[in-house]
């Protein structure tokens, strides 16, 4: 069994819509030393995309590099499924379950490859580092210094984290150097804390994690849901599991449930929603098994910790026997999670415009993954002859995109009319999207005192956006 480290850089922050623009990594035996050479390879950005120019002033790496440097998605969905998600891996990064995974998803779904299957087939599973730090940081911190923001509150930021505990971090946001960080960190934390660091490691998986959470007994759950001002972590007790057994609704026992005994399911949805830093704090949250959530049994919290995190321990049981008195909770509960994610509808109709991000519509038809195979295996010569349909409706709108994307010299002259229009109803759409993005760039250029190196990555992005918008 081996660790794989990774990290991306994007064209903004929507896994749907966005672009990978650097992928990063490092495979790790257990003991975390490094195996092989790491892997650094930048993605081509395609015609139809206009990227986030907050996102590229971050990380510097423009499209016209990505351009002159990189390889294709279609190439890079076949490297990570061939070489990335090899059996026994274990894929780890910071904050990856959340934001980078999500991202890979959506990349080999536009590429015809299975969206799932790399984080589980042949024994690969998945762990996410920033709530081991999280947890780590509230209930065993001796050993590792701990840093705070400019606003001097607690701040767990994997730059911040490198700076005070000198670990190698050349360079924040750019993926391979934050991989080496990962790795330092994750040495760190398994040197100083080994006992922690190996019993979330072996939750990490839903087949460990859901019979802990359904128990029905109150743990000790770290999540970027709960307040910074007690680490991230409270006490809380499974209220009722989701039907579809993909999860459970937890209860934060901080809070008095009192005032749920009687509260109608639409009040339930309108404080659900409206939780946020201008909202009441609302103390439900749904906990996914296959999110390598970190929970521990009560018994892991001790004297120590309690004080520091403000949790005594009558006042949980209070709480908890209170919470256990009110009828049909979890029953409301549920009718809440419904109303605030109502069910979709099946589409008569595919919009090719929105079909990057439809995914989770449903899952793959059988018949088609052999077709999914071909399109896959398919060269550039083979490509532009395949003629292919597809039962789902998704898969037949991608897949002219897919040929536009990857194999662009191959589109004969229609296929070449499809693709402008398509890159004209993109960029020239709801919105203007190219109104907004020359206003971001004129509005960031502005910016008093902006460093020279920031400005040539304005200019490099706005030749670039008129020179994929010139005809449009």
């Amino acid at each position: 069994m081996t660790f794989y480290f990774y990290d991306l850089e994007t064209s903004g922050v929507s896994a749907r819509y966005d672009r990978i623009m650097q992928f990063a990594g490092q495979r790790t035996d257990m003991d975390l030393n490094s195996l092989e050479q790491p892997d650094n390879i930048l993605i081509k950005l395609t015609p139809d995309i206009l990227p986030q120019p907050h996102a590229v002033l971050l990380h510097g790496i423009t499209p016209q590099r990505t351009l002159s440097e990189g390889i294709t998605e279609a190439e890079f969905a076949k490297y990570f499924t061939s070489q990335v998600s090899t059996p026994d891996t274990i894929i780890v990064g910071f904050n990856n379950i959340r934001f980078d995974n999500e991202f890979i998803r959506f990349t080999l779904w536009r590429n015809f490859h299975d969206a799932y299957e790399w984080s589980w087939k042949e024994g690969c599973t998945v762990w996410d580092l920033l709530d081991v730090v999280r947890m780590t940081r509230a209930l065993r911190p001796d050993g590792v210094e701990w840093p705070f923001g400019p606003d001097g509150k607690p701040s767990n930021k994997l730059e911040y984290l490198s700076a005070v505990n000198k670990l190698d971090h050349t360079e924040a946001h750019d993926a391979a150097s934050d991989v080496k960080a990962s790795i330092g960190l994750a040495r760190l934390l398994k040197q100083k804390q080994p006992e922690l660091f190996d019993y979330l490691l072996n939750i990490r998986q839903k087949s460990r994690v859901m019979p802990l959470a359904t128990a029905g007994d109150p743990l000790i759950y770290t999540s970027g849901r709960y307040p910074p001002e007690f680490q991230k972590t409270t006490i809380a007790v499974m209220v009722t599991e989701k039907p579809d057994k993909s999860g459970a609704l937890m209860y934060d026992l901080r809070i008095d449930p009192d005032e749920f005994k009687d509260i109608p399911t639409s009040e339930l949805i309108k404080r659900w929603k409206a939780w946020g830093d201008d909202a009441p704090y609302f103390p439900v949250k749904e906990l996914k098994y296959n999110r390598s959530p970190a929970i521990a049994p009560i018994d892991m919290l001790d004297d120590l910790a309690a004080r520091r995190l403000g949790l005594r321990r009558e006042i949980i049981d209070n709480h908890l026997k209170k919470l256990r008195g009110i009828k049909d909770f979890g029953d409301k509960l549920l009718e809440a999670l419904d109303g605030l994610w109502p069910k979709q509808q099946p589409r008569l109709m595919i919009d090719e415009l929105e079909v990057d991000g439809l995914l989770y519509d449903g899952f793959v038809a059988d018949q088609d993954k052999p077709k999914m195979s071909v399109v896959r295996a398919a060269t550039a010569v083979e490509v532009s002859k395949l003629q292919l349909k597809f039962t789902d409706g998704r898969l037949e709108s991608l897949w002219p995109l897919y040929k536009a994307r990857n194999f662009p010299d191959t589109l004969n002259g229609d296929e070449r009319r499809v693709w402008e229009d398509f890159r004209r109803r993109k960029l020239a759409g709801e919105g203007d999207p190219r109104s907004q993005y020359f206003k971001q760039l004129d509005e960031l250029a502005a910016t008093p005192g902006l460093p020279i190196e920031k400005k040539n990555l304005l200019e490099d992005l706005r030749s670039y956006g008129e020179s994929i918008t010139r005809a449009i």
